[in-house]
């Protein structure tokens, strides 16, 4: 009886819905924190606790995880996924003494098309302005050039 016990009391700590425990398209929410706003695609929440103790929170719950990114910016922590899952990013701010904002965002198709899209035309801005200087060069060359054969 003391074996099914303990084996009821781990699967209910493990398994987030037994436990009542919340997430966000698949990312653990560290609970204790009051909505700021929510839709479909964002949920920003602010808490009462210290930042460290809320990036803390987040590193060990994504340890193991491969593909994420922890970018620290001093008074903001950007924990993006690489991979292909449902969330996109979670935002850990600094906010008042004592308090920290996080803002989870669901995976966007219209982020990854504006980014393709900027990259291209990125690329072609870059090869029109090599193109000019290349062809200002290349009047201006044959110019210097026949002036100094001129001069010998």
């Amino acid at each position: 009886m003391k074996t099914l016990s303990a084996i009821v009391i781990v699967l209910w700590m493990l398994c987030p819905s037994l436990s009542f425990g919340e997430d966000f398209y698949g990312v653990p929410v560290m609970p204790g924190g009051k909505d700021v706003s929510r839709t479909g695609e964002r949920l920003e929440q602010t808490y009462d606790v210290s930042y460290d103790a809320a990036v803390k929170f987040y590193q060990e719950a994504l340890k193991g995880e491969k593909d994420i990114k922890f970018r620290d910016r001093g008074t903001q922590m950007r924990i993006e996924d690489l991979s292909n899952r449902l969330w996109q990013s979670i935002t850990i701010t600094k906010a008042a003494e004592g308090r920290t904002d996080i803002i989870f965002l669901k995976f966007n198709w219209t982020w990854i098309f504006g980014t393709l899209t900027l990259r291209f035309f990125g690329v072609f801005v870059v090869l029109v302005i090599l193109y000019i200087a290349m062809a200002i060069s290349g009047a201006i060359m044959p110019r210097l050039i026949k002036m100094q054969v001129q001069k010998s």
